[in-house]
């Protein structure tokens, strides 16, 4: 996991300031926030190949007030799960995961 993690913050680019672990006491988590001027992006990575959206991934998305949370996941497809939520396969995730725009 902690591999995703950091080719995802090579991807985009983002500065080890710009990126974080979240978690409540209420157990709610994203593996990697990222935050870069007025930009908030949400991923959350599991290693099924089926990921389904979580309470824990809607109250991560509803507090911090992301458009759109990606979870990472090892299947071969990337698709939609649901408003606000999208599988992206660890294999699409250079076509789906793009550079932060320059400051």
């Amino acid at each position: 996991m902690a591999k995703l993690v950091e080719l995802l913050t090579r991807r985009l680019r983002a500065e080890s300031e710009e990126c974080f672990f979240w978690a409540t006491h209420a157990g709610a988590e994203l593996n990697l926030l990222v935050i870069s001027g007025d930009t908030r992006l949400g991923f959350e990575v599991k290693r099924t190949t089926s990921p389904k959206v979580t309470k824990s991934m809607r109250m991560a998305r509803e507090t911090l007030g992301l458009e759109l949370v990606r979870v990472v996941h090892a299947g071969r497809d990337s698709y939609p799960l649901q408003e606000g939520f999208r599988a992206v396969s660890v294999y699409q995730l250079l076509d789906e995961v793009q550079p932060l725009p320059h400051r």
